[in-house]
């Protein structure tokens, strides 16, 4: 395949390097004002890399958009404003691949709907979703993923290009699942740091059962399957969001509480507003989510915020 990776963070170059090692023609697209992309055209890698001969950089966004097939691994809150630059420059019978986990914050859409918004109908649009950092990866180390799309053809064709023996991949049956799942799963990530943040890190257990069943239950609020939050990209991406080290939102939330500041991109921060608006329009009780919001936003006392969480009645099950 021909294609391009829009977006020159740690996610997307690894992307780049790993459908070029793979067989496929790369061309890595980022901005002239990007220090990271600055980086990758003068010296070809990055901490976690360095990228092979065979990938293409630019800085010409009608360059990117000659690909047939373009994933796009971006902070989700700039997808719109990027969704609407690619309209403008008339991209038409592409795909659209997004490598990339959040909500909308001011509309609480999913990104794949955004996508769809924005760019010409004639375009493809897929996800690229599950568990796995860029660093275990660069080691060698395998994992599985989930492609999905409500092109069914699409979803079964990319899951077979793109998979290798470091990375197995999945074809979803659940877009609304597995990319509510995906987005919900680093709440639940900035809620084991703060519980790390506390010392209170064996209650974990606690936060994981009853994170994946209230996702499960806002995932079927919204036409999803409650199943999907069992799956791959939530569940299955707890390993690698609730306890590693490697964890942006994880290792956020545990600085937040100790009043330490942490300058890396931390998707969950951004997706619980949108969470808590889409509990708010379904109805559906999701008090993990809240209680972050509550800490992240309204000054909440994190151990007031912990106390309640954790102190249900005993006649309640967790789910």
């Amino acid at each position: 395949m021909d294609i391009t990776v829009i977006g020159c963070g740690r996610w997307g170059s690894f992307i780049a390097k790993y459908l070029c090692d793979i067989g496929h023609s790369v061309t890595l697209y980022g901005r002239e004002s990007s220090a990271n992309m600055r980086k990758l055209m003068s010296e070809r890698k990055n901490a976690y890399m360095a990228l092979p001969d065979g990938v293409k950089l630019t800085y010409d966004i009608d360059e990117a958009l000659k690909s047939g097939v373009i994933a796009i691994s971006v902070g989700a809150q700039g997808l719109r404003a990027l969704a609407k630059e690619i309209a403008q420059h008339g991209a038409k019978n592409r795909v659209f691949i997004l490598c990339m986990k959040g909500l909308e914050i001011e509309t609480g859409d999913r990104l794949s709907r955004v996508m769809e918004e924005t760019v010409d109908p004639s375009n493809k649009i897929a996800v690229w979703l599950g568990p796995g950092h860029v660093q275990e990866f660069c080691r060698g180390v395998p994992n599985c993923m989930v492609i999905d799309s409500r092109d069914e053809e699409l979803k079964r064709r990319l899951a077979a290009e793109f998979s290798s023996p470091l990375i197995r991949f999945y074809y979803g049956n659940d877009l609304i699942g597995n990319e509510i799942g995906a987005a919900a799963k680093n709440v639940v990530g900035i809620a084991a740091g703060i519980l790390d943040g506390l010392d209170v890190s064996s209650l974990k257990g606690s936060l994981m059962s009853r994170g994946t069943a209230e996702i499960s239950r806002l995932i079927k609020a919204l036409g999803g399957s409650e199943l999907s939050a069992y799956g791959l990209c939530h569940l299955g991406d707890y390993e690698a969001t609730v306890f590693s080290r490697h964890s942006h939102n994880r290792k956020f939330g545990e600085m937040f509480v100790k009043g330490e500041r942490f300058d890396k991109l931390a998707e969950g921060y951004y997706t619980v507003k949108a969470l808590v608006l889409l509990g708010e329009r379904t109805g559906v009780d999701l008090p993990i989510c809240s209680a972050v919001y509550d800490v992240l936003y309204n000054g909440r006392d994190k151990n007031d915020a912990l106390s309640s969480l954790f102190s249900r009645s005993t006649k309640t099950e967790f789910y």
